[in-house]
C-alpha cells in the first residue's frame, strides 16, 4: 500500500506537475513566512529576563524567571490543538489557507504582548494576559509547524527533499538570528532601566507588524499539487489510512521530535538567556556570541540536508544521535561567564544539532501519508515539543539552580538512546516519491542500528 494512488505513465507526478519557477515561488513564500513567525515566537525566549521583570512579582527574581519559563512551557500547551485545528484545515482546505491563518494570531499574539499592561499596574492580571496570549501563539505554532513541513516537502524535487527541508530550519534560525540580533541591538543603545520599562516591547511590536506583512508574501504561493490530486479523488479511489496506521505515525513523530526539540531550546533558542541568568555573562556579549554561533548553524544547516539526499535520512540520524551523546557534557562544561566560551559551546553544539534539524521537517512529512499529512504531523510533533521542548528550559534552569546540570545531560543522552531504537522501525524514505512511501506497518522490515 503507497501514501494515496500511484500515478499512472499518462500522468505525471503531483510534483512535477509545478514548474521549477512554481515551487521556487512557493518555497520563499513558505519559508518567508516560517522565518517571521518564528521571530515572533523566539522574540520571548530572548528577553525573558525583562518579561519577568514585567509581569510576574519581581521581588523574587529567581521566581519570576521560573514563572516565566512556566508561561513558556504552557504556551506548549496549546501548539497540539493548533496543530489539529489547522491539520484538519490544512487536509480539508488546503496547507496554504492554514498557513495564512496561522500567520494572523501569531501576529495577534505579538501584539497583545507588546501592549500588555505590566505586573505593578493590574497585579495577576497581567500574568494571566502574558498567558492567554502565549496560547494564541502556540495554537499559532501547532498550526504552522505541521502545514509548512507537509507544503514544503509536497512540492520538493524527490531526489531534494533533503536540501528543500532544510531551508526550514534555515529560515527558523535567521528569525532566531533576527531576534538575537535585534536584542543585541536593543541593550547596546538603551540604558538597563528604559529597556526594562518599555524597550523589550520594541521586539513584539516589530514581530506583530512583520506577521501581517508575511501574509501577502504567502498569498502568492501555490497549493500543494498532491493535496490538489487527492481532493479531486473520488472517497473510494483514496487511501483507507486505519487507527493502526494514525497510531503507529503518532508514536513515531513524538519520538522523533523529543530530542530534537529539547535540543533546539536548550541549545539554539535559550542559550544565551541561560548564559545571563545562571552564568552571569554579560547581555550584549551574550547575544553576540550566540548570534555568530548561530551563523555557524546556517552554514552547516543546508549541507547536512544535502548530504541526507545522498547517504539517506536513517544514517544521518544515527550519526546524529551519537554525536548528541558524545557532545552534550562538553557543550556543558564550556560555558562559563565569558562570551567566548558561549560562542565556542553553541558552536559546537549547532553543528551537530543541524545534522538532525535540516531534515526535521522532511522526516516527519515522510511519516503520513497525503490524505493524513498536516493533522498527523501537525497534532503529533506538537506533541513531542510540548512533552519535553517547552519543558527543557525550565527543567535546565531548575536543575541547574540546584547544582544538579549533569542531571539535564543524562537526560539529553537518554532521548538519544530513544532515537535510536526508534530508527530501527521506520523505513529510509530519501529519493522514494511522496505517494510511494510505504504506510507505517506495511511491508517494513525494521533494520539493525
Amino acid at each position: 500500500m503507497t501514501h494515496s494512488s500511484i500515478t499512472t505513465p499518462s500522468t505525471p507526478p503531483p510534483a512535477q506537475s509545478l514548474s521549477r519557477r512554481q515551487r521556487t515561488t512557493s518555497l520563499v513564500a513558505v519559508v518567508s513566512g516560517n522565518f517571521l513567525e518564528w521571530f515572533d515566537w523566539t522574540v520571548y525566549a530572548i528577553f525573558t529576563t525583562y518579561i519577568a521583570a514585567n509581569f510576574f512579582d519581581h521581588t523574587d527574581g529567581a521566581s519570576a524567571v521560573l514563572m516565566t519559563l512556566g508561561v513558556f512551557a504552557g504556551g506548549f500547551l496549546a501548539r497540539p490543538i493548533g496543530g489539529l485545528i489547522f491539520g484538519r484545515v490544512g487536509d480539508k482546505l488546503g496547507r496554504k489557507t492554514a498557513l495564512v491563518i496561522a500567520m494572523i494570531l501569531m501576529g495577534v499574539g505579538s501584539g497583545l504582548i507588546a501592549v500588555m499592561p505590566t505586573y505593578d499596574s493590574i497585579g495577576v492580571w497581567a500574568s494571566l494576559g502574558l498567558f492567554a496570549a502565549r496560547l494564541i501563539q502556540g495554537i499559532a505554532h501547532g498550526g504552522e509547524s505541521g502545514n509548512a513541513y507537509t507544503y514544503l516537502a509536497e512540492i520538493a524535487p524527490k531526489d531534494k527533499r533533503g536540501l528543500w527541508g532544510s531551508s526550514i530550519m534555515f529560515t527558523v534560525t535567521l528569525g532566531v538570528m533576527a531576534a538575537t540580533a535585534l536584542g543585541a541591538l536593543l541593550t547596546s543603545l538603551l540604558a538597563p532601566e528604559p529597556m526594562n520599562d518599555w524597550g523589550w516591547r520594541i521586539a513584539f511590536g516589530i514581530g506583530a507588524v512583520l506577521a501581517l506583512a508575511a501574509l501577502f508574501v504567502r498569498r502568492k504561493a501555490e497549493e500543494s499539487q498532491f493535496f490538489e490530486e487527492v481532493k479531486e479523488e473520488p472517497a473510494s479511489a483514496r487511501t483507507q489510512v486505519s487507527r493502526k496506521h494514525l497510531t503507529i505515525i503518532a508514536i513515531r513523530i513524538v519520538l522523533l521530535t523529543s530530542l530534537t526539540m529539547v535540543l533546539y531550546y536548550t541549545w539554539m533558542s535559550f542559550f544565551s538567556a541561560y548564559a545571563i541568568s545562571s552564568k552571569g555573562m554579560d547581555e550584549n556579549g551574550a547575544y553576540l556570541a550566540s548570534l555568530g554561533a548561530q551563523i555557524i548553524a546556517l552554514i552547516a544547516l543546508p549541507l547536512w540536508g544535502a548530504l541526507s539526499d545522498r547517504i539517506g535520512r536513517k544514517r544521518q540520524l544515527k550519526i546524529w544521535s551519537l554525536a548528541v551523546m558524545v557532545v552534550v557534557f562538553p557543550v556543558s562544561w564550556l560555558l562559563t561567564d565569558e562570551p567566548w566560551t558561549l560562542f565556542i559551546a553553541q558552536s559546537l553544539a549547532l553543528i551537530v544539532w543541524a545534522a538532525q534539524a535540516s531534515i526535521h521537517s522532511t522526516v516527519m512529512a515522510e511519516q503520513a501519508p497525503t490524505e493524513a499529512r498536516s493533522t498527523s504531523v501537525g497534532v503529533w510533533s506538537s506533541v513531542g515539543a510540548a512533552l519535553t521542548g517547552g519543558t527543557a528550559p525550565y527543567l535546565n534552569t531548575w536543575l541547574t539552580g540546584q547544582g544538579l546540570e549533569w542531571v539535564f545531560s543524562v537526560y539529553i543522552i537518554a532521548l538519544a538512546v530513544v532515537t535510536l531504537i526508534t530508527l530501527r522501525f521506520i523505513p529510509e524514505t530519501a529519493g522514494v516519491p511522496m505517494d510511494e512511501i510505504p504506510m507505517p506497518g506495511d511491508d517494513e522490515h525494521p533494520d539493525a542500528v
